[in-house]
């Protein structure tokens, strides 16, 4: 096949359109053209009034003629032979696998990184053992509403912890900016399309998931690591990591893990995907003499507006088109200060979710359902910071600081997991609110209007002030006085980085693989799946003793 890029279409383009373009491409008569597939759709809406469609397409023809065409490829400009996306395992343990208990690796952590490390591991017949200190998916939804109807916080099984990891509520969004030269991330895509999930992940530029089809998803790529000899223990959380004694000034080996209720399972092969929350275990590996660094993370607010404001900003009169769907939008504003001031995490459609893991605390996130069709669009509006700058004390002391803006939260929003907001409007003018306006409150279980400048550090405030009159220029209406703000994010990122070398492993604990976002290597669901099949291939390569798979 040949694959056709930069294929340039009005919004309104029929399908006769798209063969014709497909055939002046390639300079042939229509009756060559055998058939032809979908491999990318985006769209450019820098124009609103000529919003283009843009295709990336495999076109078949014969093979005479596809020889002839491949031969004549300077002359045709954007088409090469369609490359080869399919994944290739690296390694296949025999039936046998394995010799012994002590063999088999383990899986920390069951969110998108460790979901994906186990199903590899499974797929190349390595028979992982999973253990997830949270709850099975569908009782997990139940524990997460409990916190939004009725104010009871699981702090075992919440938005951060249990089956599917953070990203079960959330967008479901499925883009990452990771450098992907061997395809890994169409891996993970067809991985839920296998689940359960729309084709149209696979060529839509900015796929989603939303959180209904994500846990019938879930449910399916766990059921397929069990038939393939994989075990998955729930409500398992791991108390002591076990290694050797390090030489002086060298590294140690992983052993095995201790469980809360003392159970001590044996491997030399252990994958810690732990996610961005799990402070607890951070403290455990700093403790056991696990190297780990400060790392920069980001805190704010999120933002609401009426979902038909961003729409008709970003496509004018296109707005509500099938295709281009509700509105997203990215922002970055460098601030005179020297911070750095962006959107995060954006939710078209969407709704502000509490996403607290600890008692005490307010965590603010956004969560859209595949339809996207809730009134509001949200997303964060967070500021840099950094070690050095902000909390230089300690490695942990990220933790501390995200702990400190949580509790303050908690405290403003009245102690009962409501959590304090204010208007746009007042906010940049620095006058409480009382009232609501144009824009009600998404935020479950509730919100108290007050006096958000007292919810973060001055220079952060000071920062989103300047920042959010500046996104105007890029979003008509995004500086409206109606918008709400409601506080606070604060889990943008991991607040560490587990340092680990070329080989996956960490630099000072052979056979333990720090993963995902926990572990400072991904940010999101799609970049985390990829670093979890990249740590599964370096485990069966060193389990099996084969020659190392590149990097890139």
């Amino acid at each position: 096949m040949l694959r056709l890029n930069e294929i340039k279409l009005a919004l309104n383009h029929s399908e006769a359109d798209l063969r014709a373009a497909i055939c002046a491409t390639l300079a042939i008569r229509d009756e060559a053209l055998l058939s032809y597939s979908l491999f990318k759709r985006s769209y450019d809406a820098r124009k609103k009034k000529n919003i283009l469609l843009i295709y990336q397409i495999d076109a078949l023809v014969s093979p005479e003629l596809e020889t002839q065409l491949l031969g004549q490829l300077d002359n045709l400009v954007g088409v090469r032979a369609t490359p080869d996306t399919g994944y290739h395992f690296v390694a296949q343990a025999e039936p046998t696998f394995p010799a012994a208990q002590q063999a088999r690796p383990i899986v920390i952590g069951f969110g998108p990184c460790g979901i994906l490390a186990a199903l590899l591991l499974a797929q190349m017949g390595l028979k992982p053992i999973v253990l997830e200190r949270g709850q099975d998916v569908r009782q997990r939804t139940q524990d997460t509403w409990a916190l939004w109807r009725k104010r009871e916080l699981n702090p075992e099984s919440n938005v951060q912890f249990g089956e599917g990891g953070a990203g079960t509520f959330s967008d479901g969004k499925l883009w990452s900016q990771v450098k992907d030269k061997r395809h890994l991330g169409r891996k993970v895509l067809s991985e839920f399309v296998k689940a359960g999930a729309p084709e149209e992940i696979l060529f839509v530029s900015k796929p989603h998931i939303g959180t209904f089809k994500l846990v019938t998803m879930v449910e399916r790529i766990r059921a397929e690591i069990i038939h393939l000899g994989g075990e998955i223990r729930f409500n398992q959380k791991v108390s002591e990591l076990h290694r050797e004694a390090p030489v002086e000034g060298g590294t140690g080996q992983v052993t095995g893990v201790t469980l809360a209720d003392g159970e001590f399972l044996p491997s030399r092969h252990v994958v810690l995907a732990i996610g961005h929350s799990a402070r607890d275990s951070f403290e455990m590996l700093l403790a056991q003499g696990v190297y780990m660094e400060a790392k920069p993370f980001s805190i704010g607010f999120r933002i609401e507006h009426p979902q038909s404001v961003i729409d008709q900003a970003r496509f004018g009169a296109s707005a509500g088109h099938p295709i281009l769907g509700s509105a997203d939008y990215k922002l970055v504003h460098h601030c005179k200060s020297g911070r750095s001031v962006y959107s995060f995490c954006m939710c078209p459609g969407g709704t502000v979710v509490a996403a607290a893991s600890e008692p005490g605390g307010v965590v603010t996130n956004g969560m859209s359902q595949y339809s996207r069709n809730e009134r509001n669009a949200n997303s964060a509006i967070v500021v840099g910071i950094t070690p050095e700058q902000d909390y230089p004390e300690h490695v942990l002391a990220g933790v501390d600081l995200q702990r400190k803006l949580e509790r303050l939260a908690f405290d403003l929003g009245g102690g009962d997991y409501s959590a304090p907001a204010q208007l746009v409007g007042d906010f940049l003018n620095n006058k409480p609110s009382v009232d609501l306006s144009a824009v009600s409150a998404s935020y479950q279980p509730g919100i108290s209007l007050g006096d958000l400048s007292k919810a973060l550090p001055a220079f952060a405030i000071e920062a989103l002030r300047e920042a959010i009159p500046a996104f105007n220029k890029q979003i008509d209406g995004f500086s409206m006085a109606d918008a709400l703000l409601t506080g606070v994010e604060t889990r943008t990122s991991s607040p560490i980085c587990i340092k680990r070398g070329a080989d996956f492993q960490s630099i000072n604990t052979l056979g333990l693989y720090p993963a995902g976002e926990g572990a400072g290597y991904a940010g999101g669901i799609l970049s985390a799946g990829i670093d979890g099949i990249k740590v599964a291939e370096a485990i069966a390569l060193d389990l099996l003793k084969l020659d190392t798979v590149s990097e890139s």
